[in-house]
């Protein structure tokens, strides 16, 4: 039995997100983790490390490196982070004189963090932009029909359906612009060196960085961020804003379809093995389950920020355990209500048809 609901052999059949899974699978942190190593190989000319020839050498071997994820283990085991094991192979395949040198363990490591949450933030944003016009179209269909306004759960005055689901759609906005002003906090390189200071570079730190940069697709810095983790924590925050978002939708829509209010009607599943006649709102249930789980997992990364000087092992290892899980549970969120949002077949106050 696995220890996640998202790779468990059944509860993966609610919970799991493959498309995110897959930017976070260790397959998917290793190419990160070799076109980092590669990149840094062809830069390092730069900063006097080697030839420039025999920099794109050793890139070209580290490109062809045949390394499974599970090479890593044993070495992650003894030394608490993968890349002295990884290196190790590396020079096996590709020579002393060009790999990783100047370079250290973090620089690699989050920058291949990075790569994974770049790729999540896209797919979150089409996801967004899809949820955008389904709830868009529920209310095209079904905007004008009455509806009980409901504060505190109990009736207050009359409504129509466009007022419920704006509340649905209109954050939907903000999160897609949250998103793009996050992008440039999070999509940056992350070069250091041993103590964060890039010493090993003396005064060719920008332009190595620049180089390594420019070959991933991100940005730049003029300093490393080892120690100061606030665009991780951000973007955390972010996913737990969307999921908070849905799991508000997921709770209207279960109360709405409660027998006696019955004011949505929905097709799919959601039987029950006791009882035949329910048909229970499993995707709106498994919104405020994602809205609940992000809710407590964001503040495991805001202990993150607490580093010490110029580098925490306990700090930062915790993001390792936090972070893809967020990701894929704001994924399976995002497929979730709109999946949720084209079951809709009726919505509205039943007595006023």
């Amino acid at each position: 039995m696995s220890a996640a609901a998202f790779d468990h052999p059944w509860l993966s059949g609610l919970f799991a997100d493959p498309q995110i899974a897959a930017l976070w699978s260790g397959q998917a942190q290793l190419t990160h983790m070799l076109t980092f190593e590669a990149a840094w190989s062809r830069a390092g000319h730069l900063a006097g490390l080697w030839s420039e020839q025999d920099g794109e050498a050793a890139a070209v071997a580290i490109a062809a490196a045949q390394i499974a994820p599970e090479d890593l283990a044993e070495g992650t085991a003894r030394d608490g982070v993968c890349v002295p094991a990884l290196v190790k192979m590396l020079k096996a395949v590709a020579g002393d004189k060009a790999v990783h040198i100047g370079a250290t363990s973090q620089d690699v490591i989050d920058t291949a963090m990075v790569l994974s949450l770049v790729g999540t933030l896209d797919v979150l944003a089409a996801r967004l932009t899809e949820l955008q016009g389904v709830l868009q179209a529920l209310e095209n269909r079904f905007g004008d029909l009455p509806l009980m306004g409901r504060t505190r759960m109990q009736a207050a005055v009359p409504i129509t359906v466009r007022d419920r689901v704006q509340t649905w759609r209109l954050p939907v906005s903000d999160h897609l612009a949250r998103l793009d002003q996050l992008r440039p906090r999070i999509a940056k390189v992350q070069i250091g060196g041993a103590a964060g200071n890039r010493a090993a570079l003396g005064d060719h730190g920008a332009a190595v960085s620049a180089a390594v940069a420019a070959e991933l697709g991100l940005a730049p810095t003029d300093r490393s961020w080892h120690a100061m983790r606030d665009g991780v924590a951000e973007c955390a925050s972010a996913l737990s804003l969307i999921t908070g978002s849905l799991g508000k939708m997921g709770q209207d829509v279960a109360l709405m379809a409660q027998q006696g209010l019955a004011e949505i009607a929905m097709s799919g599943g959601g039987g029950s093995s006791a009882m035949a006649h329910k048909q229970n709102p499993v995707l709106a249930e498994l919104l405020v389950t994602l809205a609940r789980f992000n809710a407590v997992q964001v503040s495991g990364m805001h202990q993150a920020l607490v580093h010490e000087q110029e580098r925490s092992g306990a700090a930062w290892s915790l993001e390792w355990m936090i972070l893809p899980q967020m990701a894929q549970a704001t994924g399976r969120a995002l497929s979730a209500a709109i999946g949720l949002g084209n079951s809709v077949e009726r919505m509205g106050d039943p007595s006023a048809e």
